[in-house]
């Protein structure tokens, strides 16, 4: 009881007013990017080969999100990043009222408004979160996190309802107009935020900044494993309801239902301050059961396997998006906290293309199934990579204090190794 107790304590302590702006302002960031991919196929669906444009159009717009997270999010800088993220924002809502206002321009334009659309606000995830966890006690970042990922998940699971009811039934442009609204009012309520977080005395950006970032390396590449995962259950999912004879209708309440195993799944990993393992262990392990799940997807034959293969994975999914975030938060110091973020949303955006290219070649010259299992091949592939780089790192520490002591490295370069938060 007194386990319950805290959890509840814990959860509690997050609703404040300012938690609750920062909710607002996430809700607002991030439902546009959410909408996007569909919402660009209903704008152009009704031209000639407008389903072709439209995938166009979503390809895009990820790239500009990669890009746009891998440049801008290391390029903030930690006492001025809430008007840097407003302006983002408010681009992006520019952008989006573009592609609204602008439906029947020619595709070359649409394309560079979505990668404009993509880009302007890709640092805003990591940036956000690094403000939350900022102005959080450490026995409270744990709990932020997951209710961040709840609130995620949230946002993923109604955007596409949101696109289809607008776009459907009104007018195929208002579901980006929706989104230019939104943002704006994301890029107006960074005013209620606190206008940055601390940097380190000695923080140096550049090729500083850059060494510092790749040393988590093997975390952002369990970032794009996680994502490679996610590509197959949304991607091939019809398809491979088509080979085992099961309605594609089907496919539309499965993804609702990982969504919703996800958020449950994030609100679970919250009643906990701390689990067995290391955030990095946790990660991997998570990781691998969730690929052991979409294997079961691929290779039964029934509707209630496949349901419950995809509701276990939504479960252990979301502690992935969690534990990846902690791991980060291990491996560097505070001051690289909101650039980490933007360099592992981008490295989730390479991991969910290059599962994409790889099944849809596939699919080419084999069955569904076959595909997925190739795409979990290649997620296993890089967890593998991931947990031999995590091993070397940590012999590496071990051997480290021995030389030191020894009178070895003396001049060595300080670790940015920081305190958690």
């Amino acid at each position: 009881m007194n386990k319950v107790g805290d959890v509840a304590m814990g959860y509690g302590q997050l609703a404040t007013r300012p938690v609750l702006a920062w909710a607002l302002v996430v809700v607002g960031a991030r439902l546009p990017v959410a909408m996007a991919p569909l919402a660009l196929v209903f704008l152009v669906r009704e031209r000639p080969g407008g389903y072709a444009v439209g995938a166009g159009l979503g390809s895009a717009y990820v790239i500009g999100e990669v890009v746009g997270a891998a440049v801008l999010g290391p390029w903030l800088q930690p006492h001025r990043a809430r008007n840097q993220l407003a302006a983002g924002l408010a681009v992006g809502a520019g952008a989006f009222a573009a592609l609204g206002l602008l439906p029947h321009a020619h595709p070359p334009l649409l394309a560079i408004l979505a990668v404009l659309a993509g880009a302007a606000p890709a640092a805003a995830p990591g940036a956000l979160r690094t403000l939350l966890t900022s102005q959080l006690p450490e026995v409270l970042v744990v709990t932020a996190l997951s209710a961040e990922s709840v609130l995620t998940y949230a946002v993923w699971a109604v955007a596409p309802a949101l696109v289809g009811v607008l776009a459907l039934n009104l007018a195929p442009s208002l579901p980006l107009l929706l989104a230019a609204a939104l943002m704006a009012a994301a890029a107006g309520g960074l005013r209620a935020l606190p206008r940055g977080w601390a940097a380190r005395a000695d923080d140096r950006r550049g090729a500083h900044l850059t060494r510092t970032l790749l040393r988590a390396w093997p975390s952002y590449l369990t970032g794009a494993a996680a994502m490679s995962l996610l590509a197959l259950a949304e991607l091939v999912l019809p398809a491979l309801l088509r080979q085992r004879s099961i309605g594609v209708g089907w496919a539309g309440p499965l993804l609702a239902g990982f969504s919703i195993a996800s958020a449950a799944g994030a609100a679970l990993y919250g009643l906990r301050h701390s689990w067995p393992g290391s955030p990095r262990a946790q990660s991997l392990i998570l990781l691998t059961a969730v690929a052991g799940c979409v294997t079961l997807m691929a290779t039964t034959g029934s509707l209630p396997r496949i349901a419950g293969a995809l509701l276990v994975a939504g479960l252990l999914a979301s502690g992935v998006q969690v534990t990846r975030a902690l791991s980060l938060r291990e491996a560097l110091p505070s001051s690289a906290h909101a650039a980490a973020y933007s360099v592992m949303y981008a490295a989730t955006g390479v991991g969910y293309a290059s599962s994409a290219a790889l099944v849809g070649a596939v699919q080419t010259a084999a069955a569904p199934s076959v595909a997925v299992l190739a795409g979990v091949g290649l997620t296993l592939l890089m967890v593998a990579t991931s947990a031999l780089a995590e091993l070397g790192t940590r012999r590496r520490a071990s051997v480290t204090p021995r030389e030191t002591e020894c009178g070895h490295g003396a001049h060595a370069e300080p670790s940015p190794r920081g305190p958690r938060g």
